[in-house]
């Protein structure tokens, strides 16, 4: 085979990167039983935040802000399904490496660390679909009234949307970590940013449910971009063009999350000073 005719091969640090993401699934399906224990409490909170929210529903006559039974019901199964895919809770191991110094050894290797950390995210958020997500939205099929969309379009831009609000949970929870290169301890941030983005992100009620000051304040951040949307999307609750504009909406924050995630690096390079040895 000559070599114009041999297959193309990808670039070292794209090959790196594909490494980080399938070492960041193995690493992951290392804690299995901590996935099936995920799953449990997916479930038993899904019947449990359905069960007050379907009575809520009742009691203002069946329908609440666009909501009715079945989109209500699909609103709870798919965001208890993708608790295990994003973080909403400000936790990461690089706020302890920059803690404990070992964030130097990350700064030497030849990789943008961002995207790294980044990679190995994707692939260990990726494992949980298989004994978490999956079957906590199967609970849902079978026991409950969900509504769901007809036609392959709303899967496919949810799909996509998924995949978006991973990225931007971990470039937020990234820019969050940075600061400790500043700051070292960071717990009391990290507790703040998961009661702020929890809340915010759609977690316990729909945004859409917001009084109007609070739904506009809440939009006007990051974090319904990382469930809020693709559960709007993949329940059909938003369609058509309004779907598109919260993918714009997600590629937006994205951008300058990552653009303030790299500034942040860059500056902590030059800040950053490790003692001991």
């Amino acid at each position: 085979m000559t070599p114009s005719a041999a297959a193309p091969v990808a670039p070292g640090p794209a090959r790196a990167y594909l490494r980080l993401l399938v070492a960041g699934f193995r690493q992951q399906s290392a804690y299995l039983a901590a996935a099936v224990g995920g799953l449990v409490a997916n479930a038993t909170f899904g019947f449990l935040k359905a069960a007050i929210l379907l009575a809520t529903l009742a009691a203002a006559g069946g329908t609440l802000g666009g909501y009715d039974t079945g989109t209500m019901l699909a609103y709870v199964w798919l965001s208890q399904a993708m608790l295990g895919l994003v973080n909403v809770y400000g936790r990461d191991v690089l706020a302890e490496r920059i803690r404990s110094g070992d964030i130097a050894v990350d700064f030497l290797r030849p990789l943008d660390l961002q995207l790294a950390g980044l990679a190995t995210f994707l692939g260990s958020r990726l494992f949980t679909l298989l004994p978490r997500g999956l079957p906590t939205l199967t609970v849902g099929l079978l026991t409950t009234g969900m509504a769901l969309p007809r036609g392959v379009w709303p899967y496919l831009l949810g799909t996509l949307s998924v995949l978006l609000a991973m990225t931007l949970s971990y470039l937020c929870v990234y820019a969050l970590s940075m600061s400790a290169l500043w700051l070292v301890e960071i717990r009391g941030l990290q507790v703040a940013y998961m009661v702020v983005a929890s809340f915010c992100c759609g977690l316990y009620i729909p945004v859409g449910l917001f009084p109007g000051w609070l739904e506009t304040l809440a939009r006007i951040t990051p974090f319904p971009s990382t469930l809020m949307t693709p559960v709007e999307i993949l329940s059909g609750y938003a369609a058509g063009m309004d779907a598109l504009r919260l993918v714009a909406v997600q590629v937006l924050w994205i951008s300058v999350v990552a653009a303030g995630g790299h500034l942040l690096t860059r500056a902590g390079r030059r800040h950053l000073e490790v003692q001991g040895g």
